[in-house]
């Protein structure tokens, strides 16, 4: 299993192997799940069973339960009578999410560092690279965005602590969707991307006390980014 497989033609965004759906049901979460978190549904939008069928070619069953797991990872709401919709974006959920993320982050960061393979540390220095070579100052934000989520869920994976991937991820998702809503106004995103790159060498390199400071200085200065445009 590797850490990222190739993006969709025309995207050279990392994609996290275990993004690869193995049923019906991952199919509709994955194809709705970060569609939320980027804000291509944007929040408080009603979605409906019957179009995302339509749309990603499967049944109401897998799109019903996919919707399931989302109302759990609070990315849609539903209510009786009234239907499923996007959640809203709370911008006072930022401390709490950063909270969270400030504590897990490192301790992700330096787990991968420790207990990582070999061709697990190979595979991240080689995004590491990737992300060197990329022309960060021309690219969309958004784009930026997607490679942002793509690395940190590749550190997750690396962590080797399926719990800990599971609880960084929720709120990883949680903070992505603040940080697209105010991100046309942030200063500096392309060198927050570009900071994956020392993050990612860390790992490889197998330096825990490296990986655990860049890790808690990322998080750390995206928050600030946020916060210095409300």
């Amino acid at each position: 299993m590797t850490a990222v497989r190739n993006a969709p033609p025309g995207s050279d965004t990392p994609t996290p192997d275990f993004d690869i759906p193995v049923s019906l049901a991952d199919r509709a979460y994955l194809a709705l799940r970060d569609r939320l978190i980027m804000l291509d549904i944007p929040p408080l939008s009603p979605i409906d069973d019957d179009e995302v069928s339509a749309r990603i070619g499967l049944g109401r069953t897998p799109v019903r339960e996919a919707l399931t797991r989302l109302r759990a990872e609070r990315l849609v709401v539903s209510y009786p009578r009234r239907g499923t919709f996007a959640t809203a974006v709370d911008i006072s959920d930022l401390r709490h999410v950063c909270e969270v993320r400030t504590a897990l982050e490192p301790l992700a960061a330096r787990r991968a560092a420790t207990v990582a393979p070999g061709t697990r540390k190979a595979e991240l220095a080689a995004l590491a690279e990737r992300i060197r070579r990329l022309d960060t100052a021309r690219m969309d934000r958004r784009e930026l965005m997607r490679w942002d989520v793509g690395v940190h869920r590749s550190v997750y994976r690396a962590a080797g602590n399926p719990y800990l991937e599971a609880s960084l991820t929720l709120h990883a998702n949680l903070a992505t969707r603040i940080h697209c809503m105010f991100i046309d106004r942030m200063n500096h995103v392309a060198r927050h991307i570009d900071e994956h790159s020392a993050l990612l060498h860390a790992i490889a390199d197998g330096d825990p006390v490296r990986a655990e400071r860049i890790s808690l200085e990322h998080v750390l200065g995206f928050e600030n980014a946020v916060r210095e445009v409300l």
